[in-house]
């Protein structure tokens, strides 16, 4: 016989000296080819043959198909796993300790490497998808080229449970994905120098009820409306009030200086209340 063990190596071994090719690799989880090339190779060559040829497996042999079994699903290619069962790969010995310990520590710098590089590629994707899901157009480098740490994808998820039956969110929706990163860019440029004309206007002093705060916050009002949905005076004052009722919110403007997010709240009602008078 030429020693493959027939078509799919379910032979018996009614001398009882091991167990055939087949029922190893079932109970191994791995197929009859697998355990060939292992042979063939002198990764794991079985101690027994039966008269007619066929491989059989001892315990030991058993054993070493499951140290090279773990060892590929640590990652080890067959070359390194046959360097960590050697010498003695036909008495079942290993290498010294200190090799192992070698293999083992840069096996574990190369998967640490790996995590890093797909928990970048996570971030990557889950930025894509809430991306879209807000109707951003844009790659995640472009996010971060564009908005920079103010990620607008952070709260994509809530937006859509909030928000996700409204029109002003479908029109929102609609007008992003028309957006490029230019018009991302020059839009945050807008919202910015908003941001910018109410710390400067509560920096000095002005009232919230006063002119130039109601124009700021007419012209607040105006982006939005401009940018993402039809913003009516009732939900611009919906606006205001979150900008105070969410933490967030507060922790944005008030980043710009103490109590500015009260400060545009007040403002935006007042502008509200000026145009429904």
């Amino acid at each position: 016989m030429d020693g493959t063990d027939g078509t799919d190596g379910t032979e018996s071994a009614p001398d009882g000296r091991g167990l055939p090719v087949g029922e190893v690799a079932r109970l191994a989880g791995v197929t009859v080819r697998t355990l060939h090339h292992y042979d063939e190779i002198g990764l794991l060559r079985p101690r027994g043959r039966t008269a007619a040829g066929y491989r059989l497996y001892d315990a030991q042999d058993l054993l070493r198909l499951q140290r090279v079994l773990a060892y590929r699903e640590l990652g080890f290619s067959l070359e390194e796993v046959a360097r960590l069962l050697a010498p003695g790969a036909a008495d079942g010995g290993t290498a010294s300790p200190d090799d192992e310990l070698a293999l083992l520590r840069r096996q574990r710098d190369q998967l640490a490497a790996r995590i890093e590089r797909l928990r970048t590629v996570l971030l990557a994707v889950e930025t894509t998808m809430e991306a879209r899901t807000m109707g951003i157009e844009l790659t995640p480098q472009e996010i971060l080229e564009v908005f920079g740490d103010d990620d607008p994808t952070q709260y994509a998820d809530e937006a859509a449970e909030r928000w996700g039956d409204t029109d002003a969110y479908k029109q929102s929706q609609a007008r992003a994905r028309a957006y490029g990163k230019a018009d991302w860019a020059r839009m945050k440029s807008e919202q910015e120098a908003c941001t910018t004309a109410y710390a400067d206007l509560f920096r000095a002093g002005a009232a919230p009820t006063g002119p130039e705060a109601m124009d700021a916050a007419e012209a607040h009002r105006q982006l939005v409306t401009r940018w993402f949905y039809d913003c009516d005076h009732t939900m611009h004052r919906g606006l205001g009030d979150m900008y105070v009722d969410d933490p967030r919110f507060t922790a944005y403007y008030d980043a710009h200086a103490p109590g500015l997010a009260a400060w545009v709240r007040d403002a935006v009602h007042a502008n509200a209340d000026r145009a429904q008078a």
